[in-house]
């Protein structure tokens, strides 16, 4: 009888060794899974630079024709002083449940002068970004400050009997 009670004890032995190894398994399982979910996602944004075709653009010999065939429309085009389109590039990456943050930024500039004839090719990098930080959550504006109740019950009295045709004449023309 004690040789049948340590059999029994050697198979729940056993079981237990196989439930932790399954266990293991699982978890392994589980992991190899989520990886793929903590990796970041790249995203292109605005202009995608060939630098075949950048590189191609010659001051001096080419026109706003010819770049616009070379590279395509600009993503802007200056409004004062010289004209200029702006070629903008940016690589963004984000990981699940954050904010995309910029990973390569690109500007090519191509200046073009009065008859339309390129001055210069000029490129830029992150370096000259600037990054906004708002102040708060509202936008500051000029004049008083209302409260709650004052927008609320702040026109209460102001709507004269002119505007509600109370007035000679009766209508908003004075007809």
């Amino acid at each position: 009888m004690i040789r049948a009670g340590n059999h029994g004890r050697r198979s729940v032995g056993r079981g237990r060794a196989r439930a932790g190894r399954l266990g293991a398994a699982l978890v392994l399982a589980g992991a190899a899974l989520a990886l793929p979910a903590c990796s970041s996602i790249r995203e292109s944004r605005g202009y995608i630079v060939d630098p075949v075709l950048t590189d191609a653009i010659q001051p001096r010999i080419d026109n706003q024709r010819s770049v616009e065939g070379t590279l395509g429309r600009p993503t802007f085009v200056s409004q004062f002083g010289t004209p200029t389109w702006y070629y903008i590039s940016s690589i963004t990456a984000q990981r699940p449940f954050t904010r995309p943050r910029i990973r390569e930024h690109s500007v090519l500039a191509v200046r073009f002068d009065t008859a339309g004839r390129v001055l210069a090719v000029e490129r830029s990098g992150p370096e000259q970004v600037v990054f906004l930080n708002p102040h708060g959550d509202k936008t500051p504006t000029l004049g008083r400050e209302r409260g709650f109740f004052e927008d609320l019950f702040g026109n209460i009295g102001q709507v004269g009997s002119t505007g509600l045709g109370g007035a000679p004449g009766g209508g908003p023309n004075g007809q």
